[in-house]
């Protein structure tokens, strides 16, 4: 009884670029739905459908969210910020370890 209509969960995939804009090109020929690519190729529809929503912002044409080159630059970024705190946070402990010694 428990097992009914419960479905183990999918674990994570990675598909390379090249995968996904094969993909998006199927979608976007029209012979077959955005479901029917999913199903054919044992994808999730909504994984499909914001990959088609991505490649539209690529594009210029999409709702105005971020472009791939615009996720990783702020990706970067994101990265090398967090770099720096580290790097301002040891020159803290460093300037108030300095101090305590010249004392």
């Amino acid at each position: 009884m428990e097992s009914m209509g419960k479905k183990k969960p999918r674990s994570r995939r990675s598909f390379t670029a090249e995968f996904k804009a094969e993909i998006v090109e199927l979608c976007q020929r029209g012979d077959r739905s955005v479901g029917q690519v999913a199903k054919d190729f044992d994808l999730t529809e909504t994984a499909v459908r914001e990959w088609l929503r991505q490649a539209e912002r690529d594009a210029g044409t999409g709702d105005g969210g971020l472009t791939t080159s615009e996720r990783e630059e702020l990706n970067q970024l994101r990265r090398e910020a967090r770099r720096l705190r580290e790097d301002v946070e040891i020159l803290k402990r460093a300037t108030a370890f300095f101090a305590k010694e010249t004392r």
